[in-house]
């Protein structure tokens, strides 16, 4: 049973509160707050007591979604309830933000009046087919006027070439919408997206490499039976399957979501799933201890120590950094943040640098002896360099020891480190209207980490 919903803002804010039981005052909101925000670390424990009262919690959108309860029930079961209410507020909503929660609170309260029976706290639904059919409030959404939005238009209203790719905000919108042009647009938009962890030794030897990968699926279709999704033929799962000589597409297991239907997955690999509106994920993959492809960086460091004034001992580390990206030219890295720590442990006075671009940033973080360095777009087959030169009192030499290693993160759109393709996307019965189908790429860098 469930006595209290609330969700909070990153500093605390109210943005929604809702009681069910009336078993506690609005004051547990500051309980909650005061004791995730009194822990040390990234990642406070998910479900935490205070006087008799358990608080269970998830963040998403830089959010806390929190479910408060005087009694024992089963953590998981309130965890996937209040992924699913993200979740839920995403697709009606359109995008999970503090500023689309406070422009859309009635329509989360009447969400919540609906998953939830007033005065028990009882868990009703959570499907999105079901509370389609009681939700009527629209959503309020919000697209600032740009400038960019014109480059789309050819000249006398001709089609570009850049008409034809999907904005990369067509997909953040909400599921049901009356009024406005999109409430008319029937699209279905895939996602095919992958998690690099890859661990490269000082010597630029592949040490660790994982891969976690999802297909995930938003329907904005009003009505489908049935959608195929016909995956890579030469496919295989788990090493057992791989056949002669031919560069297979492997990943050592995957899991669908209940609604899939396989009877046709191992012989053809096709995927068929009944898709309701919204988002959904269909299937996860896993591929560990192997890399398919070279890896996305190569990076050469050195690191030295010079004196600035000898007389008064002050030093400072030379680290010098070259970074190459072993992608094919056409491709490119969007954000690129690369960061250094721990520095030496003594106190960090002040930094230079020498970048080799003008669009690249660098930014000493003495609190977390941390040194980072931004590059906004990284093109393949590129090579790029820094010098920074880190002023450091009383250094010693076994302090450089204590440089390193390198962590990186960035996104790679239009690729998938284990080669996994959509072949076609197949809708059953054919739509009546013109229906839109986007099929979209992209590799994430959950951890990347070089030894210095």
């Amino acid at each position: 049973m469930i006595s209290q919903i609330f969700i909070l803002s990153s500093k605390g804010d109210h943005l929604i509160y809702k009681d069910f039981r009336g078993e506690e005052s609005k004051d547990s909101i500051s309980v909650f707050y005061e004791m995730v925000t009194a822990l040390s670390g990234d990642q406070p424990p998910v479900v935490m007591s205070h006087k008799g009262l358990h608080f269970i919690h998830v963040r998403q959108g830089g959010l806390y979604w929190v479910a408060s309860t005087k009694t024992n029930p089963s953590p998981f079961t309130i965890i996937e309830f209040l992924n699913r209410l993200a979740a839920l507020t995403k697709d009606y909503c359109g995008s999970l933000s503090e500023k689309s929660v406070r422009m859309n609170f009635a329509l989360i309260y009447e969400l919540l009046d609906e998953m939830v029976v007033n005065d028990f706290g009882y868990i009703q639904t959570t499907s999105t087919d079901i509370l389609k059919n009681f939700i009527q409030t629209e959503a309020v959404s919000s697209k600032p006027f740009s400038l960019f939005d014109l480059s789309n238009v050819g000249l006398f209203g001709a089609e570009t070439q850049q008409s034809k790719v999907a904005p990369s905000v067509a997909a953040s919108r909400p599921i049901m919408s009356s009024r406005g042009e999109q409430g008319g647009k029937n699209e279905i938009f895939v996602d095919v997206i992958e998690r690099l962890s890859v661990v490269i030794g000082s010597k630029g030897v592949l040490m660790k490499a994982d891969i976690q990968g999802e297909i995930r699926i938003k329907c904005f279709l009003p009505t489908c039976s049935e959608m195929r999704i016909g995956l890579n033929e030469e496919l295989s799962i788990g090493k057992s399957q791989l056949k002669g000589y031919s560069s297979a597409v492997r990943v050592d297991e995957c899991r669908f979501h209940q609604a899939v239907k396989l009877d046709e997955f191992d012989t053809f690999r096709i995927l068929k799933v009944c898709p309701s509106q919204g988002e959904q994920t269909v299937m996860q993959y896993q591929l560990c201890d192997e890399l398919p492809c070279a890896p996305p960086f190569q990076l050469f460091p050195s690191v030295e120590k010079d004196y600035v004034n000898r007389s008064v001992n002050l030093s400072m580390v030379l680290i010098f950094l070259k970074l190459r990206c072993d992608l094919p030219p056409k491709r490119s890295v969007f954000i690129l943040h690369t960061s250094i720590t721990p520095l030496p442990l003594s106190i960090l006075y002040s930094m230079s640098q020498e970048l080799s671009s003008p669009d690249q940033t660098a930014e000493l973080q003495p609190k977390n002896k941390a040194l980072l360095w931004e590059i906004p777009r990284f093109p393949g087959g590129a090579q790029l360099s820094a010098l920074f030169k880190v002023d450091v009192p009383g250094l010693s030499s076994a302090s450089l020891l204590e440089v390193g290693p390198v962590s990186m993160s960035f996104e790679l759109p239009k690729q998938t480190c284990t080669g996994l393709q959509i072949r076609f996307l197949r809708l059953s019965p054919t739509q009546t209207g013109l229906s839109q189908r986007w099929v979209r790429y992209v590799t994430h860098s959950d951890s990347y980490t070089i030894r210095i």
